[in-house]
C-alpha cells in the first residue's frame, strides 16, 4: 500500500514537473510584438522571421496610439518583447519611462544616419508626409504648404488629426520648430479657409481618393504610392519648404520575458529580406544601402525639414494643444 502511494506521488511529481518546464519554456518559443502598421509589412516580417528562426510571434498590430494605451494599461504586468511605432517622439517617451532595454541589431551600422537612438530604439523604416491631390480635380497643386491658403482650395483640403496620428503631430510640431510664428500664421489661415481634421492618417487619404475632398495635407507617402499602384486618381509631391520624414522606431522592452528571441527579431527586422519587404510596401528602408521602390521618391531627394526630435517629443503636448485651439 505505501509502496503504491510512493508510486503515485512519483507519477504525480513527475507530471508537475513536466507541467512547470513546460511553462517555464513557453517565453522562449515565442516573441511578443506590438507593432503599429502599416498591417501587411508586420505580418510579412512576422512571418519571415518565423519561417527562418522557428521562434513563433504573438503580433499585435494596430495604431501607435492603440499600442501606447495597451502598454500603458498593461504597465502592471507587461507583455510586449518587441514594440514598433510610426513615432520617433513617442518611442523616446517610452525611453524617458525606462521601458526599453539597449541593444545593437546586427546591420545597425548600416542605418541611416541618426536613425539609431544609442541602441534604445532604431527606425527600421521611415515614411514622408507630403501634399496628396485628386489628379482629376486638381491641375496645378502649388509647390508649398502655403499655396492651399489661397481661395481656389477653399473647403476642399483636409489633414489627418495629429491628435490620432503620430506622423502628423510629428509635422506639426517639426513646422513650429523651424518656422516658429510662421508656422502657426500658416495654420490659422489653412483653418480660415475651411481646413477639415479627417480622422488619422487612411481616412484622410481615402477622402482624397473619393474626392470627397480634393487635397491632403502631410498625408503619408507610401499610403498614397500604394493607392496610385492601384490605379486611384492621386499624386504627390513633397512641398520645398520642407517636411518630415518620420523613422519608424523599432525597440526592445526591459521587461521582455524573451529578450534572446526579441532580440533575434530586431536583427531579422535590419536583415535583407526585411528591409526588402519594407522596400515593396513603398516604404523608405531603414538601411541606407537598401534601395527604395523604384515608383517613389528616394530618402536622399526628399527636402527635410531640420528636426531636433528631442525637442519635439518634450513639446508635442503644447503644440498639439495650440493646433486645435485653431481647427476648433
Amino acid at each position: 500500500m505505501k509502496a503504491s502511494r510512493i508510486v503515485v506521488m512519483v507519477i504525480v511529481l513527475i507530471g508537475l514537473v513536466g507541467v512547470f518546464a513546460f511553462t517555464a519554456g513557453e517565453p522562449e518559443e515565442s516573441v511578443v510584438v506590438y507593432s503599429a502598421g502599416p498591417g501587411g509589412l508586420a505580418r510579412n516580417i512576422a512571418q519571415g522571421f518565423e519561417e527562418k528562426t522557428g521562434i513563433n510571434v504573438d503580433l499585435y498590430q494596430a495604431t501607435t496610439g492603440d499600442v501606447l494605451g495597451r502598454l500603458e494599461a498593461e504597465a502592471d504586468r507587461p507583455h510586449a518583447d518587441v514594440v514598433v511605432l510610426a513615432s520617433w517622439p513617442a518611442a523616446f517617451a517610452l525611453y524617458q519611462n525606462g521601458w526599453l532595454a539597449q541593444y545593437e541589431p546586427e546591420n545597425a551600422d548600416k542605418l541611416n544616419e541618426g536613425w539609431n537612438y544609442d541602441n534604445y530604439f532604431f527606425g527600421y523604416s521611415a515614411s514622408a508626409l507630403g501634399v496628396v491631390y485628386n489628379t482629376n480635380e486638381v491641375d496645378d497643386p502649388g509647390e508649398d504648404w502655403g499655396d492651399f491658403t489661397d481661395g481656389r482650395f477653399r473647403d476642399v483640403v483636409a489633414m489627418p488629426d495629429p491628435a490620432q496620428s503620430g506622423s502628423c503631430l510629428d509635422f506639426v510640431t517639426g513646422y513650429v520648430l523651424n518656422y516658429g510664428d510662421e508656422a502657426w500664421e500658416l495654420f490659422e489661415t489653412l483653418a480660415a479657409n475651411g481646413l477639415e481634421v479627417a480622422g488619422p492618417n487612411r481616412p484622410a487619404l481615402d477622402s482624397v481618393v473619393t474626392a470627397a475632398n480634393f487635397v491632403v495635407l502631410a498625408g503619408v507617402d507610401y499610403m498614397t504610392y500604394g493607392a496610385m499602384a492601384e490605379g486611384s486618381p492621386v499624386d504627390m509631391f513633397y512641398p520645398e519648404s520642407g517636411t518630415v520624414v518620420n523613422p519608424r522606431p523599432a525597440m526592445m522592452t526591459s521587461w521582455s520575458n524573451n529578450p534572446e528571441g526579441a532580440q533575434a527579431f530586431l536583427d531579422y527586422m535590419l536583415s535583407d529580406e526585411a528591409q526588402q519587404f519594407v522596400a515593396d510596401e513603398y516604404i523608405i528602408p531603414g538601411r541606407a544601402d537598401v534601395a527604395a521602390h523604384p515608383d517613389r521618391v528616394g530618402y536622399a531627394d526628399i527636402p527635410v525639414l531640420d528636426l531636433d526630435w528631442d525637442w519635439m517629443a518634450e513639446n508635442q503636448g503644447e503644440v498639439l494643444t495650440r493646433f486645435q485651439q485653431i481647427i476648433r
